[in-house]
Formats: structure tokens, sequence, C-alpha cells
């Protein structure tokens, strides 16, 4: 009897992606040629002063990386990170002067969108798998490892910093 699948030659690994101080990244999955102008225009009328970048690895036709954006440095952050990653249909997009928390679930909105893998300032890492054809992306590692468990001085440092910055009252 002939086995049902056959186990292909995977190879993983590990894509180191760029995140400058003062940026954040979203990296991300969609499934259609219009997610570039899609995130574009959910970006763009989410705030005046956000600067961003995207780019999209597209995995059929020509398979190109789309890109746009508002900002050369994020585009070109964008652009370079997705090469790095290059998973079909993955995007990445690098703001500035804003942070994801503010344009997370208008993203998960856009309807093409499939997830979220990570939105963060942190260094972050891409674990990809290649099998000759393709690419995808397994998962993330996001920042480092807990170094212990907050005391009280740490809640209060906590608290103050998030009325600091405007978003508890």
């Amino acid at each position: 009897m002939k086995p049902a699948f056959t186990v292909m030659s995977i190879r993983i690994e590990a894509v180191s992606v760029d995140v400058p101080q003062g940026y954040n990244v979203i990296l991300g999955q969609s499934h259609f040629i219009k997610t570039v102008e899609d995130l574009y225009e959910t970006l763009a009328s989410s705030s005046p002063t956000l600067k961003f970048g995207i780019a999209f690895c597209e995995s059929s036709g020509k398979a190109l990386i789309r890109y746009d954006g508002n900002d050369k440095a994020c585009i070109d952050l964008a652009l370079e990170n997705a090469k790095k990653i290059g998973a079909g249909h993955s995007f990445i997009i690098y703001l500035r002067e804003g942070y994801p928390i503010n344009v997370l679930n208008r993203i998960k909105s856009v309807e093409e969108v499939d997830c979220i893998y990570a939105s963060t300032g942190n260094p972050l890492t891409v674990i990809v798998a290649d099998d000759g054809n393709g690419r995808g992306i397994l998962g993330v590692i996001d920042g480092v490892k807990p170094k212990g468990v907050e005391g009280e001085e740490d809640k209060k440092e906590r608290h103050d910093f998030l009325r600091k910055i405007g978003y508890k009252k």
C-alpha cells in the first residue's frame, strides 16, 4: 500500500527584523493584491501625523514585493525586511510618530487581512519555513525573555508611565 503523503524537505530559518529606535513594526498575513492599497488607506486615514511604509510579498502571478507609504525611511525598512522574510502573502508595516495600538484594530478589519503575527518596537525574529518553492511564517520571537516578576515599585512605574504618555487618565 502506498503512503497517503510524501514528506518534503523543509528548511527552517530565523530571520532578524530590523526595528530601529523610534519605529514600530506590524507583521501580518493577507491574501490579495489589493492589500497594499487597502492598508495604505487604512493607515493614512488613522492619523494625520502617522508616518508609515508597507511592503507586501505577493505569492502568485508576478510574485513581486508590492509597496507604498508616506515616509521614505519607513518604506525602505519595509522593503528591506520583506525581502529578508520573503514569505508569500506576508506584509510588514513600519510606523513612526504613532504606535500599533493606534491602528491595529483598523488593520485587522481590512477584509483581506488573515492574521497579525506581531506588533512591536522590540527586537523581532521571524521563524520562516522554506520548502524550496515557497516560504511561510511559522511564528515570531518578540523581544527578550522575562527577567523576573514586577514588584510594587515596578507597578507604580508602569501606572505612572501610562498616564505620562496619555493612555490612561
